[in-house]
């Protein structure tokens, strides 16, 4: 069936009424939801909501001045962000900046559908607008209600409407559901044989300090005169990655057109929240500043295997103020050495266990990369037939909102 016939059997031919949301709509203000205590705990029963991106700030014990959206679910409503989210569960507030949407007719209007249909809307926010959004804006749109004037029919389209969207949006809680299980499992299973394959127990072991292992522990210094920031990819002018101590985009800060280091190496982050995350870099990069740099010595270690075997060491910062690693800490770090007395066959197992561990890292990636492309992918698709099922025909669109 066509998307046009699919559209023309649901309206079955009926007209279509364009009221000012205000109308279709009522709210109220979460004054007497307010929480007061501050003191959150997840062993708590009752959330504390804020319209925002954070949504759930925390769990409160507070038993007075609940919201029973259980019963009566509600929209909330960030008067500033326009940002929205449908709640059927009970709940307490944290400000006062968001209002709470619901019906103003529960038999002519129904408020998921109305939810579905607000999150087609652009926000039309502009920098530094800073004014409420419900009143001065948003209670003015016009939302669609099919035959208005036949209330019985009207809710039964849009029920029909609503079970379709709920439909997708279940599958894709669903589907994120068993990839993310799907991801816990397969690092879980990584973990297992990484540590059952380092744990040595059958195997000559030794364990040695980095400045013994490493032919240079050095850090970062100052960004390159000739590079360019926020670059993905080198250029014929600027060939060489710069790397600094963040995790996106895999640490990479830019290029330039000269290099510090030659050889591969471990780069370890050696300040603030991301403070020993550590990563393999191939040859001739340039690190700067906060980052620390690992040169395996080869006839001893081997990079890979040097940062799988880093996994297992507690990589800590400085206790007092912002975390920090600096080089003496890092030359003190010990790792695993099989076979000590004897560099080829230590060197040999290095590589049978780095074997092992990349094929279990290539399964965690693929799904650890693939669950947001998948994600996203569910997301437009559910856009899409949201887009289809709540586009109706404007005869008039000057007096559209």
């Amino acid at each position: 069936m066509s998307e046009l016939s699919f559209m023309e059997k649901l309206l079955g031919g009926v007209d279509i009424g364009w009221l000012p949301l205000g109308e279709v709509t009522k709210y109220e203000q979460p004054t007497k939801y307010l929480v007061k205590s501050k003191k959150y705990d997840d062993d708590f029963d009752t959330p504390v909501l804020t319209a925002g991106k954070t949504f759930i700030l925390g769990y409160t014990d507070e038993t007075e001045g609940i919201n029973q959206a259980s019963i009566n679910p509600v929209i909330i409503f960030d008067d500033f962000t326009t940002a929205n989210k449908w709640v059927d569960f009970d709940f307490k507030a944290k400000s006062s900046a968001m209002k709470m949407i619901t019906s103003n007719d529960k038999e002519k209007f129904s408020l998921k559908y109305v939810y579905y249909w607000l999150n087609t809307l652009p926000t039309g926010l502009t920098e530094g607008d800073h004014k409420r959004q419900w009143i001065s804006n948003y209670s003015n749109k016009s939302v669609p209600i099919p035959c208005p004037n036949n209330p019985e029919k009207s809710l039964e389209i849009q029920a029909e409407i609503v079970r379709i969207l709920d439909a997708f949006t279940a599958m894709t809680a669903e589907l994120t559901a068993e990839l993310t299980a799907e991801l816990s499992l397969r690092k879980k299973q990584y973990n297992y044989y990484r540590d059952k394959l380092l744990s040595f127990e059958e195997v000559e072991v030794e364990w040695k300090t980095l400045e013994h292992l490493c032919t240079s522990i050095s850090a970062g210094g100052d960004v390159p005169k000739n590079s360019v920031k926020g670059q993905t990819h080198p250029t014929v002018e600027y060939p060489y990655p710069i790397y600094a101590n963040a995790i996106e985009e895999k640490g990479l800060y830019g290029f330039t057109d000269d290099f510090k280091i030659d050889s591969d190496a471990v780069t370890i982050s050696a300040r603030g929240a991301k403070v020993g995350y550590h990563a393999v870099r191939e040859a001739k990069f340039t690190p700067i500043i906060r980052l620390i740099v690992l040169v395996a010595n080869k006839k001893l270690i081997s990079t890979k295997y040097l940062n799988y075997v880093l996994d297992m060491s507690a990589i800590g910062g400085t206790d007092a103020g912002i975390p920090q690693l600096t080089v003496p800490m890092v030359k003190k770090i010990t790792v695993p050495i099989p076979f000590p007395n004897d560099p080829d066959k230590s060197l040999a197992e290095q590589a049978r266990i780095i074997s092992i561990l990349d094929k279990f890292n290539v399964l965690t990636t693929s799904v650890t990369e693939g669950l947001p492309r998948e994600i996203e992918l569910r997301q437009k698709q559910y856009e899409y037939y949201r887009d289809l099922l709540l586009s109706f025909p404007k005869p008039d669109t000057k007096k559209v909102a």
